[in-house]
């Protein structure tokens, strides 16, 4: 097993912790972050905003940094992206328990790579492929109103289906508008847990990267919406802003073509994941012998600058928490997870547009996987 393999320890707070303890906040229960009652419970996730992230344009938003100690800083999920980690955040449950193990995972009884937030078909049903329950079906057993907010166009896609299931979903277009919805909702009964979805910086980072002026300015636009929020929100009411990953920019001159090297693609049949954590499936009539030379091959080509290891290796480190058996086949034979600035692509793929992304995000570095807790409202520390 590779040495030193950032693999968060039980004990470290986890963004699997944040849903079930504002719900716990609504009905009395203990919570993993000690929250306080209160009448209602929002929880803001703003897709993409690390920690490292924050704290370096600190000076950008002050109302954000300065409620952000260190001891407000969580882990998510690995890999660190989005389908696994909100799946992560709204069940609390592990991407090895609830199923969606990365960006492209291997639908193995169709042979076939599938997008987890976008190639939701009638042979990737969101209600059985993700597998456990919402906290937001646990809510509405114990009597709680939940609501989620976000854009129209995700209202009725098959990853809102798979993980978002048992909320009331609000579409609102703009920022303002989100948060004006979420206050709305506050002020109109208790016991009311509100999720609302910010992708605007995850956007940017991916097109601009996250030292982008663009992606500064969203910030900005972002820390001034949530202090608003804050100040009109019933005073009984508490509020988390917390985020699914953390960005990396990776400039074209980083990205690493592996098929460039014959012996990294002989024997692989998918090569899904994303591009700082690629899932490598082995064509599989390989025996034994050949899948531990493939594993060796791909680490001394990439020991240098990734962590590459075994789906067993991963397995028996924690990873992806405890793996069901329907679950494990959806992980890669070989998983290479990027270490350094860089990005891994296969320059015979039909659709390349993924090479024009300079924000990454997907690894196990602290950059990726650190993101911040803030609590506003009831839920503030003294």
């Amino acid at each position: 097993m590779p040495a030193m393999l950032p693999v968060p320890a039980d004990a470290v707070p986890r963004l699997t912790g944040v849903m079930g303890s504002s719900l716990a906040s609504l009905t009395g229960g203990g919570n993993a972050f000690g929250l306080p009652a209160a009448s209602g419970a929002v929880v803001v996730l703003v897709d993409g905003l690390g920690a490292a992230n924050l704290q370096a344009r600190a000076g950008h938003a002050r109302f954000l940094s300065s409620r952000m100690a260190k001891r407000d800083v969580i882990r998510t999920v690995l890999p660190s992206t989005t389908a696994a980690a909100l799946a992560s955040l709204t069940t609390g449950r592990l991407p090895g328990e609830h199923g969606l193990v990365g960006y492209r995972a291997l639908d193995e009884a169709n042979d076939r790579l599938v997008n987890q937030l976008s190639g939701w078909d009638a042979a990737m049903v969101p209600e059985t492929w993700q597998r456990c329950e919402t906290v937001f079906e646990r809510a509405s057993a114990e009597g709680v109103e939940t609501f989620a907010i976000g854009a129209a166009r995700y209202a009725d896609s098959g990853f809102t289906r798979a993980v978002l299931r048992g909320a009331e979903y609000r579409a609102a277009a703009s920022l303002g508008d989100r948060f004006a919805a979420a206050l709305d909702l506050l002020r109109g009964g208790d016991q009311r847990l509100v999720y609302l979805y910010v992708p605007e910086l995850d956007q940017a980072s991916h097109a601009h990267g996250w030292e982008s002026d663009r992606w500064l300015g969203l910030l900005e636009q972002l820390d001034g919406e949530i202090a608003s929020f804050e100040q009109r929100m019933p005073r009984t009411a508490g509020m988390l802003v917390t985020a699914d990953h953390g960005v990396v920019d990776v400039p074209a001159h980083r990205h690493v073509f592996v098929d460039s090297d014959p012996a990294l693609v002989d024997g692989v049949r998918h090569l899904g994941g994303e591009p700082r954590f690629l899932s490598v499936y082995l064509e599989p009539e390989l025996g034994p012998g050949e899948r531990a030379a493939a594993l060796e091959r791909w680490g001394a080509a990439e020991g240098h600058r990734a962590w590459v290891l075994s789906r067993d290796e991963a397995i028996e480190a924690g990873v992806y928490g405890t793996v069901a058996d329907e679950v494990r086949p959806r992980i890669g034979d070989i998983l290479v997870a990027a270490r350094a600035g860089i990005a891994y692509y296969d320059s015979r793929e039909a659709n390349r547009q993924a090479e024009a992304m300079i924000g990454q995000h997907g690894s196990l570095t602290d950059e990726e996987t650190r993101v911040p807790l803030i609590r506003g409202g009831a839920f503030r520390r003294d």
